[in-house]
């Protein structure tokens, strides 16, 4: 399975990888009307953690255990057999938040307005390859096949 890797030491926090994932996310597709009609409704699918000149990416790393599958009492999270990728139906959740709780990356992010879990990295599945990735200026994010099998 393909899986995005980061790389700490290209980062600097430019933060196109997350303006990226918003506009993939967003219903245009158009970064001037993602952020005009849509935004603060919109958040990135993952998340940039930064520490004076120390900055990096954290987003799913769909797990081949994954505990937010395991802890979903309604199937909303789920894993697909044939690409590995963790995935959330929405309209399964009924907002218990134990994926949230039980994700050991803390990338799941929860909608308080909905009481639906808001955002999840599905690695931009329906275009192909992640725009974070393919935003990304140094390559600190890269999108290969996995390391460990």
């Amino acid at each position: 399975m393909k899986k995005i890797y980061f790389k700490e030491e290209y980062c600097m926090a430019c933060r196109l990888c997350e303006i990226a994932c918003l506009v993939a996310h967003s219903k245009s597709k158009k970064i001037i009307k993602a952020y005009k009609e849509e935004f603060p409704g919109l958040t990135p699918r993952l998340i940039i953690e930064q520490k004076g000149s120390l900055s990096f990416a954290i987003q799913c790393r769909h797990c081949k255990d994954a505990p937010c599958v395991e802890a979903c009492i309604t199937g909303a999270m789920k894993r697909d057999k044939k690409t590995g990728v963790v995935s959330h139906d929405k309209e399964k959740c009924i907002g218990c938040w134990m994926c949230v709780m039980s994700c050991p990356f803390g990338v799941i992010l929860m909608d308080i307005k909905e009481k639906k879990v808001a955002t999840k990295c599905d690695l931009c599945a329906d275009v192909g390859s992640p725009a974070c990735v393919d935003a990304c200026p140094n390559e600190a994010l890269v999108y290969k096949e996995s390391e460990k099998v």
